[in-house]
């Protein structure tokens, strides 16, 4: 076991602590907590919400000296807080789950696969901001609820469906040519 794992222990003890000094009544509140913030990601349509959950609560255990100290009033909010940040980064930070995976060249060499997502990220920074969330959010989700979002952000776009996709069509034919090049620089 490693130290970081062990202080992670410890961040995790004190964070109980915080939560309740009844140890029973401290698990009780940190499942709630966690299950709120996994409710909290699900409406707000991300489909990693655990994840985000489990990473939101890492985050406060990180920082538990100083929170513990500073922080008055109703932990949970402190949490949801925290949840709110976590959120906002994760809607940043393109996910190879929910980036075009056809963009990518398809290779069974890890270190190829890996240098394609690196690429495609590059790329990516390239588009404006508009066209990077557009693509992103177009490629998010899997079977109906694909579907459902789709028809969703045509509505927000003010157009209709066919359009919708002759615009991404573009934007992956972009990212396609981009990807490429930048796997020739790399020579991979």
């Amino acid at each position: 076991m490693t130290k970081n794992r062990e202080l992670s222990r410890a961040n995790f003890e004190k964070l109980l602590i915080w939560l309740d000094s009844d140890r029973e009544l401290a698990a009780r509140k940190y499942e709630s907590i966690r299950l709120r913030l996994i409710k909290i990601f699900t409406l707000r349509g991300c489909h990693v919400a655990d994840e985000l959950a489990d990473k939101t609560i890492d985050r406060v255990a990180e920082k538990m000296d100083s929170v513990a100290k500073n922080y008055e009033g109703d932990p949970a909010l402190y949490f949801y807080g925290a949840g709110k940040l976590v959120f906002l980064e994760f809607l940043k930070t393109p996910k190879p789950e929910t980036l075009p995976h056809f963009i990518i060249q398809e290779n069974n060499e890890k270190e190829n696969f890996s240098q394609s997502y690196e690429c495609l990220e590059k790329c990516l920074q390239e588009l404006s901001e508009e066209q990077r969330k557009l693509i992103i959010e177009y490629y998010q989700d899997k079977k109906q609820a694909k579907i459902d979002h789709r028809k969703i952000l045509a509505e927000k776009l003010g157009t209709s469906g066919e359009k919708l996709r002759v615009r991404v069509h573009r934007l992956r034919n972009i990212l396609q040519k981009c990807v490429q090049r930048c796997m020739r620089i790399n020579n991979v």
